[in-house]
């Protein structure tokens, strides 16, 4: 019962800080436009403050003997999704499929499965090195392929700059200085500022969410209750068991599992709905499965991360 109520607390704090943005910008504290000025400032250099810091201290050859696997187990896993969004996706109305299938496959691959490995094994577990070498290629997926689930004509153009992201560079950055035994030359009070810096990305990401949410929700209709109650079942249930079971089976390492694990069972990304709505999609649903799958999060995970922790030991 101490892992359901450590997930359940961690989820906790994350709704409310969500709660908090929601709140914020409903009482007009700060103005909806802020927002778009502060995301850069969380995925661009405060996420890749913690992950370059995370990796620089904790990260060594004889605790990562095959860290270069952990890519290709992402790899495997995006795979999984694929087919596991291609049979799903037949469940929901034709005029929302697309938005139905892209939620289902891109997960919030980063900052719900660090709230959780912190909360339960610390700021400075290395399962954090892991999940950090475990996504490096996520942001890169995303924003190179979505546009798939949109095929209309489009005049926007792939953005080299979203795609070579700088979670990939500092990622990469860290390794080198890991692998080469250079990294003694960072400057401790560089560290510490890229700590500060990293501080900041998991509650500011989850306040900006809540203010995002409150933003788009007053430019939508009513709410799709059937197609939300079976994207929450997909994603939130469904998901998480299937991979469950393909662990059992392959039996990875167990910080590979925790990891798969925890990305099968997050809702997903927060930027689908602007995404969405950039390819001529209807971002108003996209943003009712957000809600609700991150609402159910805290009954679905506390039982699918139980029930992990009980059958796929250290």
């Amino acid at each position: 019962m101490d892992i359901f109520y450590s997930i359940l607390e961690s989820v906790g704090v994350l709704l409310g800080l969500g709660g908090l943005g929601f709140y914020i910008i409903g009482k007009r504290i700060m103005p909806g436009n802020v927002l778009g000025l502060l995301s850069p400032l969380v995925l661009d250099i405060a996420l890749p403050s913690l992950i370059f810091v995370s990796i620089v201290k904790n990260f060594t050859l004889s605790e990562f003997p095959s860290w270069w696997q952990v890519p290709l187990w992402w790899v495997f896993f995006t795979m999984l999704l694929i087919v596991l969004t291609t049979i799903t996706m037949f469940v929901s109305h034709p005029k929302t499929r697309r938005e139905f299938a892209a939620s289902l496959f891109y997960q919030n691959g980063i900052f719900f499965p660090l709230a959780i490995i912190t909360g339960l094994y610390g700021s400075d577990s290395p399962y954090l090195v892991t999940l950090f070498l475990f996504i490096s290629f996520h942001p890169a997926l995303m924003f190179s392929t979505y546009h798939f689930f949109f095929p209309t004509p489009s005049k926007h153009k792939i953005d080299w700059r979203k795609i070579i992201h700088p979670v990939l560079i500092m990622t990469l950055i860290a390794l080198f200085l890991r692998l080469y035994g250079v990294h003694t030359f960072v400057p401790n009070f560089l560290l510490s500022g890229l700590s500060m810096l990293g501080a900041m990305s998991l509650p500011l990401i989850m306040i900006i969410l809540g203010g995002n949410i409150f933003v788009d929700f007053q430019e939508q209709g009513g709410v799709q209750l059937l197609e939300v109650v079976k994207f929450v079942v997909a994603k939130n249930l469904f998901f998480p068991l299937v991979i469950f079971g393909v662990l059992l089976v392959v039996r990875p390492p167990y910080p590979v599992a925790l990891i798969m694990f925890l990305q099968s069972a997050v809702p997903p990304i927060s930027a689908i709905p602007i995404l969405t709505k950039r390819y001529g999609g209807n971002s108003a649903i996209t943003n009712q499965f957000i809600v609700a799958s991150y609402l159910f999060l805290l009954i679905s995970l506390p039982i699918m991360f139980s029930l992990f922790a009980r059958y796929y030991s250290v």
